[in-house]
This record gives structure tokens, sequence and C-alpha cells, in this order.
């Protein structure tokens, strides 16, 4: 009990941790907007930069201002800070975290720094992409700020309404945000594409330093409260020795299924992507037996793709595969079953044994320049 009291005097000491007025909106920055952003060798990663277009957009809804938010240490964070701060003519600031603490990824101590940098700067929204960083911190960080976020956004309204898909994609879901700021949304990179760089001359955006005094002290009393402290710990990382472009971003997709019975044969499809200066890609279901690591599934419970050129060999088209996949501009595939649900959705479709079709590719498409 003696312990709980101290605590509970130390909370309302430090107004940092949970302030009253956190959820006024007259207490934050009238249509201003942080960008969560994840970064890698000195640069913002693809997906983040799609959530600055996202923020751009609730810009033209009334919003006066774009922060990008990045944390890490190193040479790099900084590189990433001025990639960041020339990304858009929208970022009018950017914010780094330097700590050792925010080397990796971590959900705790990164939603606590949501949470302290809404704090200092009382933004209206909060956005970050739909991908494995967004979809582990964002969601401890609306915790921390008592607001439901908005997730698998794909499109903005106003600056309260927005648009999601529901039942695996087969429906859009327009909704209305009426709670407390700040509103969290993360976003589908696929609908909201890459800003490119004009070449018009313009002052990039400033960067300063999240003030991080009072960090620890929260971090610490938090986890007290919530017995959360030290649950998770990052052990390694690792990744794919891929020269190909990367599965969510890619313009052509090459994906193979169950079909291509084992890991041996999925060469096939790796030979065609390669060909095609494309990305591998891959079903649950041939994820689930090995063919290939889970990184390059497709689907619901996978990466969301919108490629250029969607190629599906072997794919039956369940409903969960189609959910990350049906905003390809061109799918083409090819089945052995003419009553696969693939073909409902494919602009091309042919009948036929893969293991005939794809040697055929091969030997008539011409080598990628």
């Amino acid at each position: 009990m003696a312990t709980t009291r101290m605590i509970l005097r130390a909370i309302k000491k430090r107004p940092f941790l949970f302030p009253a007025s956190s959820h006024s909106f007259s207490s934050s920055r009238h249509g201003s907007t942080l960008v969560v952003a994840e970064h890698d060798s000195g640069a913002v990663k693809p997906h983040s930069l799609s959530a600055v277009t996202a923020a751009t957009s609730l810009a033209g809804h009334g919003n006066s201002s774009v922060s990008v938010l990045l944390a890490g240490s190193g040479p790099s964070l900084h590189q990433a800070a001025s990639h960041a701060a020339s990304s858009h003519p929208s970022v009018s600031q950017v914010l780094i975290a330097d700590s050792e603490k925010f080397k990796n990824p971590l959900a705790e101590p990164w939603a606590k720094l949501v949470h302290l940098v809404q704090q200092q700067g009382g933004y209206s929204h909060i956005i970050a992409a739909s991908n494995s960083f967004g979809k582990n911190i964002m969601p401890r960080a609306a915790a921390l700020l008592d607001v439901s976020p908005i997730t698998d956004v794909t499109g903005i309204s106003d600056a309260q309404t927005f648009v999601r898909p529901i039942y695996a994609g087969n429906a859009l879901c327009t909704v209305r945000y009426t709670g407390s700021n700040p509103c969290i949304l993360t976003i589908r990179s696929t609908s909201f594409p890459i800003p490119q760089k004009s070449n018009d001359s313009k002052a990039e955006a400033s960067i300063s330093q999240v003030n991080l005094s009072n960090f620890d002290e929260a971090l610490i009393i938090f986890f007290w409260i919530s017995a959360d402290l030290n649950k998770s710990r990052y052990i390694y990382q690792t990744s794919q020795d891929d020269e190909g472009p990367d599965l969510g971003n890619a313009r052509v997709v090459i994906t193979g299924g169950r079909a291509l019975k084992n890991a041996e044969n999925f060469k096939l499809i790796e030979n065609l992507a390669k060909k095609l200066g494309g990305a591998v890609g891959a079903t649950r279901a041939a994820v689930d037996a090995g063919f290939v690591p889970n990184d390059l599934q497709v689907g619901q419970t996978g990466k969301i793709v919108a490629p250029e050129l969607y190629m599906a060999f072997g794919v039956s088209g369940a409903i969960q595969h189609l959910a990350g996949m049906r905003d390809s501009k061109v799918i083409v595939a090819v089945n052995n079953d003419a009553d696969a649900p693939i073909f409902q959705v494919a602009d091309y479709g042919l009948v036929g044994d893969l293991f005939e079709v794809i040697p055929e590719l091969l030997e008539k498409l011409p080598e990628k320049k």
C-alpha cells in the first residue's frame, strides 16, 4: 500500500504523464498532424512516405501543418531527418528523438514517445502506416492517450471522416471520428502514392530535437503502474538477401500458391520475377507449407500490395488473399481450375498448367534492361 501511495503521489506531481486536459479539443493545435515514421539506412521508408501523403490530404481539409517524428540513434537518424525534411513541401517540421531506447521498434518505449510528443505538441491527428511498425506501436499509443484508433484507412473525406475496408475488403465503410483529440490513424500505403519530388526550390523543413528530459521518469512510473517493465525485449532481426524490389512497393508482383508443390519449384516464380524486375509474393498456404518465408505473404494477414501488374500462379483466390491484392491495376491469373475464384477478379485469365506456362514465359519474355 505504501508503494502504491508513493506512485500515485508521483503521478499527481507530474502532469506530463496523464494531464487532465489532454483530450480537450481546445488544448490541441488546430489542424496539425504528426506522422510517426520509420527509417532505415538513412532514409524514410516508403510506407512512411505514404503516411506523409495521407497527412497532406488532411492539409486540404483545414490542417495547417505536418510534422514528422523519427526516433533512433546514430548518424542514420540524422540522415533520415534530412530526407524527411525534403520529402514533401507540406512537411513543416521534423522531430527527432535521439536515444538508444528507440534503436529497435519495441512498442513500449515508442508508444510512450508518441504520448510524450503529443503532450508537448497537442496535435489534432497522428498518422502511421498500417504495416508491422504502425500496427505494433499505434494501438498502444492510442491506449495511452485514451482514444480509439481508426485503422487501415484507404480514403480521407475530411478531417474527421475516413474510408476503410471491412469484411476482408469486400465492402468499404465510411467512419466519422467524434472522439477527443488526437485522432489516431493507420493508413494503407497502397492507397496513398509516394509523393514525387518537385524540381521547384523550397526551403527544407526545420529539424528539432524532442525534449526527452522527462521520458525516463515517465516510462518508469508508467511501467510500475501497468507492470509492463521489461515484458518485451529485442532479440534479433532477419531480412531477405534479395536484390529485387520491396514487395509492398513493387510495380510488378509475381505470386505463387500451394500448387507449386515445394520450395524448389517456387524458384520458377523467383526466376520470372527477376526477369520482369518484380517482387515475389506467396499465398498463406505456400507460406504455411514452408515454400517461402512469411514476409512474402500477400493477403489479409500478410502484406497489402497494389502493383501495376500482379501475376498469380496456382493461386485459388481465397477471400483472405484477395483482400491483399484486389487493388492491383492489372491482374493476371494462371490456374488449372477454371472455377477458381481468382478468375473473378482477374483482368486476364489462363486455364493451364503453371509448370508449362512459366517456362514458356521465361523463354519468350525479353530480359529486363
